[in-house]
């Protein structure tokens, strides 16, 4: 049965402590299998890995999710003995989804070299980020590992935010399997993703991937016009036209139940989890779609 996880609205403006708790902890009580956010640099979200103990902390339940780290904005080791707390901290629920990331303007905040922004500069800093969790040492001469151990012995699943036959087959060598986005959503183009991601999981002699996706949503008659705003704000390191193409096309505006049959269609190519992205931070939406998926 296909998982459905919610999306902290990490994306949204004026955010506080108070609204962000009462997010987790209604996924947390609610029928949803995961909660995720990702991270951003240039932006007004929360740090991801602060966010991760706050996660963490705050629920008893859910699988915590990433979408995604960046792994390039980080020192692995200290993203690994991060992301190793934050597993300890939620006594094994967490999921790390990685990529590269789309914007140069957040690798140029964080000092990070552009010419590291590809597909092999992640591979190798996964390879580093697993020997701090397998507690090899990491310092020549200094037999003593960088802790505290992951909950989850050799660290948390991993996946990978890959999309192009490239990028996936680049995954295919360090991810359990893949948490993709489809901009529609359409349920084709995700069958055709999960197909190449099978293929290319299969050539490499691994067994069957872990396959997620995501989307955007918004309810109700005034669902294409919250989409719209979102997209907007969201989308600031594109040209006007590109990000005024995107916010008239993107994401999902329906009703609690159309929602749910786009969710089956999508379970039906084969999903084993989808991500649901808010476009506001209004919370009665999470207790809507909760009511509607049973």
């Amino acid at each position: 049965m296909m998982k459905i996880g919610m999306t902290l609205p990490v994306m949204e403006p004026d955010l506080d402590r108070a609204l962000l708790r009462d997010w987790v902890e209604t996924i947390d009580q609610g029928p949803y299998a995961s909660l995720a956010f990702g991270e951003r640099i240039i932006f007004d979200n929360p740090d991801a890995a602060v966010m991760l103990g706050a996660a963490a902390a705050w629920s008893e339940r859910v699988e915590i999710v990433t979408t995604i780290f960046v792994a390039q904005l980080h020192n692995p080791v200290m993203l690994a003995k991060q992301i190793a707390t934050a597993d300890m901290l939620c006594n094994g629920r967490l999921t790390a989804g990685f990529g590269i990331g789309g914007r140069e303007e957040d690798y140029q905040a964080a000092g990070a070299d552009l010419a590291t922004k590809k597909n092999a500069d992640l591979a190798w800093r996964i390879e580093e980020m697993r020997r701090v969790w397998a507690g090899e040492n990491v310092v020549d001469g200094v037999d003593r590992r960088v802790g505290p151990p992951c909950a989850q012995k050799g660290g948390p699943r991993l996946l990978a935010a890959a999309m192009g036959p490239k990028a996936v087959a680049m995954a295919s060598q360090w991810a359990d399997g893949v948490c993709g986005m489809s901009f529609g959503p359409d349920a084709t183009e995700i069958a055709g993703y999960f197909d190449l991601v099978r293929k290319t999981w299969a050539e490499q002699g691994k067994a069957k991937p872990y396959l997620g996706t995501s989307f955007w949503f918004a309810l109700d008659d005034g669902g294409r016009a919250q989409l719209e705003t979102h997209l907007k704000r969201y989308f600031t390191w594109v040209d006007a036209a590109s990000r005024d193409a995107i916010a008239a096309s993107a994401g999902f505006a329906g009703t609690p139940q159309e929602l749910r049959d786009m969710l089956k269609r999508i379970e039906d190519v084969g999903a084993d989890e989808v991500q649901l992205i808010p476009t506001d931070s209004n919370l009665d939406q999470v207790k809507r779609i909760a009511d509607a998926l049973g």
